[in-house]
C-alpha cells in the first residue's frame, strides 16, 4: 500500500513555472522564427542580452497587470487567451518604444508583425500545454480534514476557490453529526478507522487538521497520525493552511493566544523600510495630485453634466492608532445620500450617480487622497481607513478588527486588489483577513506586487 503523496505543484511552484516557462517559450519561438523567417529584429544571442532583459521585464510586469500569473483564471485556455495577447500587444508596444535599451524600429514592418505573432503562439503553446496537462485532475492535491466542530462548506469554498488544483476529498469527524448535518453535506465523510487504507484508495496526498488533540482528535486517530507523520505523509494544521492558500488570516478561528498567528512583519519596525516606504508615498503623492491637475477640467466637466453637485466631498475616517482625519474623495453619490444616517454603499446602490459610478470604476475617485498621503495620515499601501461607525460596530462583532490601525491606511492594499467590495459584516471579515496577511507579511516585494495589482485592477476597470 502506498502512502506516497501524487505529483502535484503548490501555488508558489505553479506561479514560478508559468513564469519561467513563459519566458522560455518566447525566447524559443522568437529564436525559431529566426532560423525559418527572414526575422532579425529580436536576435537571441549574447550580444543582444541588454535588449532581452528588457523584453523579460516588460513581459513579467504586463504579465502581472494583466492577470496571467492569477491562478485561478489560468485554468481555462479560452479565458487566458485574451489576457496573453493584451500582455503581448502592450509589451511589443512598449518594447518599440524604448529605443534606448532595444534595436531600433526596423524599416521593414514585417518584423513588428513576426514579433507580436512568435511572441502569441509561443506563450499560447505553452499555455495549452499547461491547462491540458498541469491543470489536469491528475495533478491536483487532494486532501481530506480532520477535526470535531468545522464547516465544511466553508473549508471547501475557502481552499477550493483560492486554488482550483486543491480539492478537499471529504472529511472526518470525532463528533456525532445529526441528520441535517448528514444530509445537507455533499463531501464525503470517511471513517476514523483504517486512514491509511482511506489515504491509498482515495489517492489522498495532504491531511489538513482542524482541531487540537485535547478538543477533537482521539487517541486513536492520534496514533494513526502519529504513524503517518512518521511515514513522511504530510499532515498540516488547518489555520496553515488556509493561511498559505488565501493568502488571508482566518482570524475567525483564532482565540486569546492570537500572538500565535499574529507574528507581524519586522518590517513594521524596520527603520528602513519604512523609510523606503515613506519616499515612495511622497514620490508617488506628488505624481498622483499632478496627474489630478491634468485631468481636473474632464472631471470638472463630467461632474457639471452627470453628478451636479459639489465635485469633492470629506469625510472622517481612522487612521494609523486610531486617529481620525478628514479624508478627500470625488463625490460619486448624490447630494445628501446620507441623509437618513450612514449606510453601506452596496454594489448596485441607486445613490451613485451615473458619472460617480465611471469614477468608481476607473478609481479616480481616490486620486484627491493623494494629499492625505503627502499629509502623512494616509500610505499609498495599507487597509483601507474606515468611518467611525462602522469601526465601532464592527469590531463588537468581528475579533481583532481594530488590529487593521497598527499601521496607516492605504489607497490601495492587499484587501483591495485581492477581495471583493465589503458591504456587510461578511465583506468586511474578509478584507480583514486580508488586511492582517499584509501587516504579517508586508515586505517591498509584496508592496510591488500589490501595486502591480491595482494597475490591473484600473486596466480591467474593476474598480467599485
Amino acid at each position: 500500500m502506498s502512502l506516497l503523496p501524487s505529483i502535484h505543484f503548490d501555488v508558489s511552484e505553479r506561479k514560478v513555472l508559468l513564469r519561467i516557462f513563459d519566458i522560455l517559450s518566447v525566447l524559443g519561438a522568437l529564436y525559431l522564427t529566426e532560423l525559418f523567417l527572414e526575422f532579425d529584429y529580436v536576435i537571441i544571442s549574447k550580444e543582444n542580452a541588454t535588449a532581452i532583459i528588457v523584453l523579460v521585464g516588460y513581459l513579467s510586469i504586463f504579465g502581472t497587470v494583466f492577470e496571467l500569473y492569477f491562478l485561478p483564471k489560468t485554468v481555462k485556455f479560452q479565458t487566458m487567451l485574451k489576457n496573453v495577447i493584451l500582455t503581448v500587444a502592450v509589451t511589443v508596444l512598449f518594447y518599440l518604444l524604448t529605443p534606448f535599451y532595444t534595436p531600433i524600429l526596423p524599416e521593414n514592418r514585417l518584423q513588428i508583425v513576426y514579433f507580436f505573432l512568435a511572441m502569441i503562439i509561443g506563450i499560447s503553446l505553452w499555455r495549452w500545454l499547461y491547462v491540458s496537462i498541469i491543470s489536469a485532475p491528475r495533478f491536483y492535491r487532494k486532501a481530506i480534514v480532520v477535526g470535531d466542530s468545522f464547516n465544511i462548506h466553508k473549508i471547501i469554498k475557502n481552499l477550493e476557490g483560492a486554488d482550483p488544483n486543491y480539492k478537499i476529498a471529504g472529511y472526518i469527524n470525532t463528533e456525532p453529526m445529526s441528520i441535517a448535518d448528514v444530509i445537507s453535506t455533499e463531501a464525503k465523510r470517511f471513517p476514523i478507522k483504517d486512514l491509511q487504507e482511506t489515504i491509498s484508495e482515495n489517492g489522498i496526498s495532504e491531511i489538513i487538521v482542524a482541531s487540537t488533540y485535547e478538543d477533537g482528535v482521539s487517541l486513536e486517530l492520534y496514533n494513526q497520525l502519529i504513524t503517518l507523520l512518521k511515514l513522511g505523509f504530510p499532515i498540516r494544521e488547518y489555520m496553515q493552511v488556509y493561511e498559505d492558500i488565501t493568502q488571508r488570516v482566518p482570524v475567525e478561528y483564532v482565540d486569546k493566544d492570537f500572538y500565535r498567528y499574529f507574528p507581524f512583519s519586522r518590517s513594521n519596525q524596520n527603520k528602513f523600510y519604512k523609510l523606503i516606504h515613506r519616499i515612495f508615498d511622497v514620490v508617488m503623492s506628488v505624481l498622483g495630485i499632478l496627474s489630478f491637475i491634468v485631468v481636473l477640467p474632464i472631471v470638472f466637466m463630467g461632474n457639471l453634466i452627470g453628478n451636479r453637485g459639489p465635485l469633492f466631498y470629506t469625510q472622517i475616517r481612522i487612521g494609523q492608532g486610531g486617529n481620525t482625519f478628514k479624508i478627500i474623495k470625488l463625490r460619486t453619490m448624490i447630494v445628501n445620500a446620507e441623509k437618513d444616517g450612514a449606510a453601506w454603499s452596496t454594489k448596485n446602490d441607486t445613490r451613485i450617480t451615473s458619472f460617480g459610478k465611471f469614477l468608481r470604476k476607473s478609481r479616480l475617485d481616490e486620486i484627491p487622497q493623494f494629499i492625505n498621503v503627502f499629509l502623512g495620515e494616509m500610505s499609498v499601501i495599507g487597509p483601507r481607513p474606515e468611518r467611525p461607525v462602522f469601526v465601532k460596530e464592527l469590531s463588537q462583532e468581528i475579533p481583532f478588527y481594530e488590529t487593521r490601525h497598527i499601521i496607516k491606511p492605504g489607497l490601495t492594499g492587499w484587501a483591495q486588489v485581492m477581495g471583493g467590495y465589503a458591504s456587510s459584516e461578511e465583506g468586511s471579515l474578509e478584507k480583514l483577513q486580508y488586511d492582517l496577511y499584509y501587516i504579517k507579511h508586508r515586505n517591498l516585494f509584496m508592496d510591488l506586487s500589490i501595486v502591480l495589482k491595482t494597475i490591473s485592477t484600473i486596466v480591467n476597470f474593476r474598480g467599485q
